[in-house]
């Protein structure tokens, strides 16, 4: 069959009502279920894959893409309206997205997480189509060495989210990393920190860590403080919507952020929420309202936003090309593919190209049907944003319980939430940052599983953290964030000083 053919074979399989239909569907439950706190796009790819047996090999893998794709960006929408992110990889959207709703700015923050998601997706599919050989090569060159310079370097974002205070960043992100110690040694499997508790040797749960972190100290603040009115004005949702401006001001973090998300969804196991983070800290460093991120700023959004929809596309890349899962979505979806006889991998784009090509093709439909389904999806849940705090709030926490029980059926997550809510709480009234004990939390088991690899191969030389041209990119990429970082603190320690002068 020439290549033409193929196309043609591969575009009557897409123009297929069916397809489009299953394809939808699968967009619209992952942006409900993205929008539910607890139910992760993981989680909604686990649940809908039964339902894909009995389908056609076409129509069934279009469904869990549209899953996919609909539950990383549906994870915005209560991370923007509750400050409870659906899905991990929506941590960092929180950061600005909050504020502008608490400001009455969530029509706004939503549009542009939107666009954002819908550009940085459309981006991640043309890599995927355009580059996939590519991409996989260098994602294969990627070893322990490499990984651990990478994740060195993404640790600088923590200067960039610990807010007024370097120093309680570092102390949060310390915390992150020791709680991330918790359970069985990742390389000899021994107990660390359990207590011989059985339901620690698992470590803690992210998502119970998650939820409790962000959401639960809103509530706590909210019971200790004063009594509201019935309607808090602050939080009224108003007529705003994202304007072209703003997606003109956007454009180029959104475009950065969606080829971060990119690289790194190519690179087998690092995920969204990584993605996210170091998008949103190349957008502050470069941005000129970098004093407003964490205040309420839209950049930072539709970085963040960038950043985990750009991974979409590109982790399917391991996928086809070689075989192996970019995350743990796309093991899953691996799974559907072997249930309907297709083998991922090189010989793939040989047996059964029509079916390679029609899913190109299908990608390409889904970043327009989550700009459509995600429109409409918005002008239903924004509403949330006019219910009053008093009523919101008992809502929020049952959805929390709900959300963390429903991950492993496990009370004991559901009292790692409520422990993590007490912490959070905590930090709040300390005005210590949030943000940086989750980068070390999330960061944390990666760089010590690549660190320790990295001595285990090389016989506990250090050399080996320089053995090729990508580890020096990273080192050199981390000297100059340090430099960053340090010239901004000297800018700021002198405008103290000239203040205090005054």
């Amino acid at each position: 069959m020439s290549f033409a053919d193929t196309l043609v074979a591969a575009f009557s399989l897409v123009a297929h009502w069916e397809s489009i239909l299953y394809l939808a569907l699968g967009v619209t439950v992952g942006v409900v279920a993205g929008a539910i706190p607890g139910v992760s796009a993981t989680m909604a790819v686990a649940l809908t894959l039964p339902f894909t047996f009995a389908l056609e090999p076409i129509y069934g893998i279009l469904l869990l893409l549209g899953v996919y794709k609909g539950g990383i960006f549906g994870g915005s929408i209560p991370a923007i309206l509750i400050k409870t992110p659906g899905t991990p990889a929506s941590s960092a959207t929180t950061l600005d997205g909050y504020p502008l709703a608490e400001r009455g700015e969530a029509g706004r923050a939503l549009g542009v997480a939107l666009y954002a998601s819908c550009i940085a997706d459309l981006i991640s599919n043309l890599s995927l189509i355009l580059f996939a050989g590519w991409l996989a090569s260098f994602a294969l060159s990627f070893g322990p060495p490499e990984f651990f310079a990478l994740i060195v370097f993404s640790l600088t974002i923590i200067a960039g989210v610990s807010g007024d205070s370097l120093i309680k960043g570092l102390i949060a992100a310390a915390g992150g990393l020791f709680l991330a110690t918790i359970g069985l040694d990742l390389v000899y499997g021994t107990d660390r920190f359990s207590f011989g508790d059985p339901n620690l040797m698992g470590g803690l749960n992210f998502i119970a860590v998650l939820i409790g972190l962000f959401a639960l100290p809103e509530i706590i603040a909210h019971v200790f403080r004063a009594k509201e009115d019935v309607h808090d004005p602050a939080r009224a949702l108003g007529g705003g919507w994202a304007t072209l401006g703003d997606l003109r001001r956007c454009l180029k973090s959104i475009v950065r952020g969606g080829l971060i998300g990119v690289v790194l969804g190519a690179i087998p196991g690092v995920g969204g929420a990584p993605a996210a983070f170091l998008s949103y800290s190349e957008a502050q460093r470069t941005s000129p309202n970098r004093a407003n991120f964490g205040k309420g700023e839209v950049e930072g959004v539709a970085a963040a936003e960038a950043g985990n929809n750009g991974v979409c596309g590109a982790t399917l890349i391991p996928l086809l090309s070689l075989g192996v899962p970019g995350d743990v979505i796309t093991a899953i979806i691996i799974g559907a593919f072997m249930i309907h006889g297709l083998q991922p991998g090189p010989m793939l784009f040989v047996t059964n190209a029509d079916i390679v090509y029609a899913l190109f093709m299908g990608l390409i439909l889904s970043s327009i049907f989550l700009l459509g389904i995600g429109s409409v999806a918005i002008r239903i849940f924004r509403l949330v944003s006019d219910i009053p705090k008093s009523v919101l709030a008992p809502a929020v926490l049952v959805l929390c319980v709900f959300g963390t029980f429903a991950i492993n059926n496990s009370m004991f997550d559901v009292a790692v939430m409520f422990a993590m809510g007490g912490l959070g709480y905590l930090m709040l009234v300390l005005g210590v940052p949030a943000a940086p004990f989750l980068i070390g939390f999330i960061l944390g088991p990666l760089l010590e599983d690549k660190f320790r690899q990295s001595m285990l191969m090389s016989g506990g030389a250090p050399e080996i953290f320089v053995r090729s041209p990508i580890t020096w990119l990273f080192w050199a990429l981390t000297a100059l964030a340090l430099a960053f970082i340090i010239a901004s603190l000297r800018k700021s320690w002198r405008a103290a000083g000239t203040a205090s002068e005054t």
